[in-house]
């Protein structure tokens, strides 16, 4: 096999790592907006949480976003 082509599948391979934390943002946000309409006095408390929540998961799709860019590049 081709180097080149070895380096193209591995980011591509790296990039659909990106769909699972699409999937949790969207079913993170769901449930807060869920929990601020049964509940707005907590409103402050889950919006900080699902912040946190947040960041932790983008980092996951960033992490394999990197990987992606290495392969492309680096190796």
């Amino acid at each position: 096999m081709d180097p080149q082509v070895a380096k193209i599948i591995a980011a591509g391979l790296c990039v659909v790592a990106v769909l699972g934390p699409g999937i949790g943002l969207g079913i993170l946000f769901g449930n807060i907006i869920n929990a601020i309409g049964r509940n707005p006095s907590a409103a402050d408390a889950v919006k900080g949480t699902g912040l946190i929540y947040f960041a932790l998961i983008e980092a996951l799709a960033l992490f394999a976003l990197g990987m992606a860019f290495f392969f492309i590049y680096a190796a």
